[in-house]
């Protein structure tokens, strides 16, 4: 039987993994310039958090979670996505109490039971933003400017933000009511999954991929035309804000989250270029989850970058070479040159060397697939003599140095 990895779960291998560390180094430094600070939590929650903060009639929860009895009759689960969990941690350790405004982000797996397709995997990687401790609508913006310019750091491909406001828990049950009303009329035309939704969570229907529910809800009441005054201003802010930062956007009265969560501001970015899973970014607003999950009354905005979806909207990475190959013929032409390894590492030089005995020729091809751009030749005629060989790989150049020159005079061609 052949050992294959697990459906909808894929590895990142070697020639790929430069690109996430890339993509990993622009966000930590881009988060660095906004003052935010790591946290990292665990991939399985108990699933009562993810159950009350995500919403229990979500898809999500009803079809999408990986949960199961641990031997201890806990019903756990991994993470479907990452601020449920953070939000556990901050309540747990009450990091609120050191400041009264938090900014923490986080990378990592998230899991999720959907059919694979281009760019939906069952264990998938995001990057998350969390931001803490104001209802300003400032925030919101740079939650969104900070998935914008990690985006565009890594693609010219066309992107689109476009922004809601699902309204606040004042102006939200008129716009419930009026909603439920108009499916209730249309609800034979709906779909299986919507007549359901129609009753649990109605706001969801806008959502569906179903063409004929696509159509009616076309029709259907926005949430926009009931937002209270404080709604309707934290959004007008919130679009002032991306003009003053040069972000362009379309406003979407349909845009709804699969997230319960959200309140006030919601986003998502798209590229037309990924075809049906073509959102890249999303977020928005989620104040009052805090205290839902037993913890302060503490607003909340987060977002987060999907990494695999954003890899596939940019070009692959040349493969980097090392510095430096060295090509030693035998025992003791190996024993000589291994202190000068060690050195070169340690001023920070990308070093190889062969494990094995090789021929010469094999070794300088060796060299030539590492990308290396000089190599340092060493058999028994450079032992007997006490020097060196050192080629330049683009010019095949060649020069002789001795042996207690020769770790300076590479340290020099790399400073």
């Amino acid at each position: 039987m052949a050992i294959k990895a697990i459906r909808g779960f894929k590895d990142v291998l070697p020639q790929d993994s430069t690109r996430w560390q890339q993509l990993e180094s622009t966000a930590r430094d881009i988060f660095n310039t906004y003052g935010l600070k790591e946290i990292r939590t665990p991939v399985l929650e108990k699933t009562e958090i993810f159950a009350r903060g995500i919403g229990e009639h979500t898809d999500i929860v009803e079809k999408e979670m990986y949960t199961f009895e641990d031997r201890n009759g806990d019903s756990l689960t991994l993470r479907p996505e990452a601020t449920a969990g953070i939000i556990r941690s901050v309540i747990e350790h009450k990091l609120y109490a050191a400041s009264p405004f938090l900014k923490l982000f986080t990378m990592g797996p998230m899991f999720r039971h959907e059919r694979p397709q281009k760019g939906r995997l069952r264990q998938f990687h995001q990057i998350n933003v969390e931001l803490f401790g104001s209802a300003s609508p400032l925030p919101d913006a740079e939650c969104i400017a900070m998935a914008w310019q990690i985006l565009r750091s890594f693609t010219d491909a066309k992107l689109l933000l476009e922004i809601n406001s699902l309204g606040c828990p004042k102006c939200r049950p008129l716009h419930r009511e009026a909603l439920v009303q108009y499916l209730t009329n249309a609800k034979d035309q709906l779909c299986e999954d919507c007549q359901r939704r129609a009753d649990t969570n109605p706001l969801r229907v806008f959502d569906c991929k179903n063409e004929e529910c696509h159509r009616i809800m076309r029709q259907a009441p926005l949430v926009k035309h009931y937002h209270c005054v404080d709604c309707a201003t934290h959004l007008g802010q919130v679009l002032d804000f991306l003009e003053l930062m040069d972000i362009p956007f379309v406003q979407n009265g349909y845009l709804v989250r699969g997230l319960d969560y959200y309140v006030r501001t919601t986003f998502e970015i798209k590229s037309p270029d990924l075809g049906a899973q073509s959102t890249v970014a999303a977020g928005g607003r989620y104040d009052g989850l805090v205290k839902m999950l037993g913890g302060p009354d503490l607003p909340g905005v987060g977002m987060a970058v999907g990494v695999e979806r954003l890899l596939l909207l940019t070009p692959e990475a040349e493969q980097e070479g090392i510095d430096l190959f060295v090509a030693a013929l035998g025992r003791e032409a190996r024993e000589t040159v291994t202190p000068w390894i060690a050195e070169w590492r340690r001023q920070g030089l990308a070093v190889e060397m062969t494990w094995d005995d090789k021929s010469l020729k094999a070794q300088m091809k060796q060299a030539d697939r590492s990308g290396a751009g000089l190599v340092i030749i060493v058999g028994e005629n450079e032992i007997d003599e006490e020097e060196a060989i050192l080629r330049d790989m683009e010019t095949k150049e060649q020069e002789n140095i001795p042996f207690d020159a020769v770790v300076n005079r590479v340290l020099e061609i790399f400073e």
